[in-house]
């Protein structure tokens, strides 16, 4: 006797899933055009109505909250991957903020959020665990002298952080292209560490290319 199945059985997106994953990636282009954007305003862009997006995100700060998670998670992988079976603490830690820049759109979420709805503790707070990684590769290339800095590697972790933000917020401003900020970034994180700016420079546009 044939058994009758209801609902998803491909493994692909219902449409409510499709609906949830449209109204945060466009949330995310509104937001970051506009941080103070509606749920009307983010609606309309996502061609449904105020009902579907309250359906799914019963406030405008369960929505804000979704997005800074994601952002965050994404951070995490990104930062993960760039260091991932890297031995060098330089190239790691390059690596690491040419992967943070690749998925700049998040970062930038983040830091225009941090200065409304979101606070820029609560956002440290969220990236803890990415500061810690970020420490022991601190830590190893002190270590070894690969970083010279009069700061221990926790409180040097804390300044690459905030130059991150800093350069963020240059591009939130249009001061900054992505693309170039990115590599700047990199050089910037790697010469706060005590890397010779000709060394940091050649190995940024090495790891680039």
């Amino acid at each position: 006797m044939a058994v009758m199945t209801t609902g998803n059985t491909t493994g692909s997106p219902s449409r409510a899933d499709a609906n949830r994953r449209r109204i945060l990636d466009v949330a995310l282009t509104e937001l970051l055009r506009d941080p103070d954007a509606s749920m009307d305003q983010i609606a309309r862009a996502a061609g449904v109505v105020r009902r579907t997006v309250y359906g799914h995100f019963p406030s405008r700060e369960a929505l804000i909250s979704t997005l800074v998670d994601e952002a965050v998670e994404a951070l995490a992988a990104a930062h993960a991957a760039g260091r991932e079976g890297v031995e060098d603490p330089a190239e790691a830690v390059a690596r690491s903020v040419l992967a943070v820049w690749a998925i700049a759109d998040r970062y930038r979420l983040l830091v225009a959020l941090a200065q409304r709805t979101v606070t820029m503790q609560g956002i440290r707070e969220r990236l803890a665990p990415v500061r810690h990684n970020s420490v022991r590769i601190l830590q190893r290339g002190l270590d070894r002298g690969v970083f010279t800095s009069p700061l221990p590697a926790p409180a040097l972790a804390y300044v690459h952080e905030q130059v991150l933000f800093a350069l963020m917020e240059a591009v939130n401003d249009g001061l900054l292209a992505t693309r170039e900020a990115g590599r700047s970034a990199a050089v910037t994180v790697l010469t706060t560490a005590g890397v010779p700016t000709p060394a940091a420079t050649a190995l940024v546009a090495e790891l680039s290319a």
